[in-house]
């Protein structure tokens, strides 16, 4: 980020991970005191950025994948002065100015179908809620993740849909992305993951569970 930026931290959520993550980023911390390790029990993806956002006092809190597909000075372009007057801000890999590289086509169809069903049933309108680049002012983190149900990849679906309840603007920055070919996430198992878990963001709203506040009136 540019040197305007002048005061950060980076924070590492390691989600009880076994392959040396968190000695990795211990060894990098002792030159970086802004780097921070916080170390959460195996809950899943939604359950560490969760955690991470509560636990940080930062005026913006920008989330990203550990692999960083996003080239980092892209960064600059979710905060001021590039960026200003919204609430949540979302990479989007979809539309005008967007770049994906290197990605097969079967992964771009598989995510164009889920992003259907999610526009069809919570969030009309946003053409990339699963991009994992996504920065909240403090007053949109502090509203939110509180109140954040699902612990597995559809996280960010149920955040976005609270956003959307509570009138905050949700703006999409496209950026370019670079597919990575060495990940966690199993297509097949995970999307159907993904569908149960939309399924029951749709029922916590069904059931009243989202009768939630707006920044300022609680």
């Amino acid at each position: 980020m540019r040197a305007t930026h002048s005061t950060w931290e980076v924070r590492v959520v390691d989600d009880g991970s076994a392959d040396g993550t968190c000695g990795v980023v211990e060894e990098f911390a002792r030159d970086e005191p802004r780097l921070i390790l916080q170390r959460e029990p195996h809950r899943g993806k939604g359950g560490a950025v969760k955690a991470g956002m509560l636990a940080s006092d930062a005026k913006y809190r920008f989330l990203c994948d550990a692999d960083f597909s996003m080239p980092v000075h892209e960064v600059d372009r979710f905060l001021p002065p590039y960026l200003d007057g919204y609430d949540v801000a979302i990479g989007t890999r979809e539309g005008p100015g967007a770049h994906r590289v290197g990605e097969p086509e079967s992964r771009h169809v598989m995510g164009r179908v889920f992003n259907g069903l999610i526009q069809a049933t919570l969030l009309p309108g946003i053409a990339d809620s699963q991009c994992g680049f996504k920065c909240f002012t403090a007053e949109a983190a502090d509203a939110l993740f509180p109140h954040q149900t699902i612990d597995g990849f559809s996280f960010d679906v149920e955040v976005l849909y609270l956003a959307r309840r509570l009138g905050l603007s949700v703006i999409e920055v496209p950026i370019t992305w670079y597919y990575d070919d060495v990940s966690s996430v199993k297509p097949v198992r995970d999307t159907w993951r993904m569908f149960k878990e939309v399924l029951r963001i749709r029922a916590n709203h069904l059931r009243g569970r989202y009768a939630i506040s707006p920044p300022g009136t609680r």
